[in-house]
């Protein structure tokens, strides 16, 4: 375990403990270096982030406050699955917000912050072009988050950023039984142009119909893998 948390645990800057103990358990789950299934003892956790077993039992309280993991009286926790119900009720919120996010951003991103979007874009297609899906998982992520920080709406990005590693979640654990993303690579570029055009409205349908379909997608793997236990 210590092996696969180690670039989490050297990357995460934060310096006190409770924060620091949940920013490294959030970041191992959703870059599913810790998985469903198997009971991890606190005792473990504590022992590989060289720190007490009390910052991370508070860490833990607050992620299974958000639905992450579930804790097991005297043992240990458990990182909660996916399900696709879960999943579905996530993106109905997040399709409605980011299309909401885009349409807003419209007035504020320049003609640099435009050219950064197509920029990462086209660093997607190279990281397709090199079989490299977990890297463009992360531009994926990195592109949505830059057009959701230009909304300008504090309190809708932190509506978002409660469900986005959840989302991030199900991307990496379905993105081998899926198609090639290059159908992703064409709505961004779609919504890219609408942004570059000035055009709000059609920015937020684009970017709706996007999350939409990448819904369909991602549930329709999570629901034969369900229905295939």
């Amino acid at each position: 375990m210590k092996e696969r948390l180690a670039p989490i645990i050297h990357h995460v800057s934060e310096r006190k403990l409770p924060a620091r103990a949940y920013q490294i358990l959030r970041l191992a789950i959703r870059n599913l270096k810790l998985l469903p299934g198997p009971t991890i003892l606190e005792r473990e956790i504590a022992e590989v982030l060289d720190m007490s077993r009390t910052p991370v039992r508070e860490a833990l309280i607050r992620l299974q406050t958000e639905g992450v993991v579930h804790l097991i009286p005297r043992k240990g926790f458990e990182v909660e699955p996916i399900s696709a119900k879960d999943l579905k009720e996530i993106y109905e919120v997040v399709e409605m917000l980011e299309g909401l996010a885009a349409g807003l951003a419209v007035s504020v991103m320049d003609g640099d912050d435009l050219d950064h979007l197509e920029e990462l874009i086209s660093q997607q297609e190279q990281a397709l072009s090199h079989n490299d899906l977990d890297e463009w998982a992360r531009l994926d992520n990195l592109f949505h988050f830059t057009i959701i920080e230009h909304a300008g709406n504090q309190r809708l990005a932190n509506v978002i950023d409660v469900h986005a590693d959840q989302l991030y979640r199900a991307r990496l654990l379905t993105i081998n039984k899926r198609p090639l993303p290059l159908q992703s690579i064409v709505e961004h570029r779609a919504i890219a142009a609408c942004m570059k055009a000035g055009n709000a409205e059609a920015a937020q349908a684009s970017m709706q119909s996007h999350r939409k379909r990448a819904r369909n997608e991602i549930l329709e793997v999570l629901e034969e893998d369900q229905d295939s236990m």
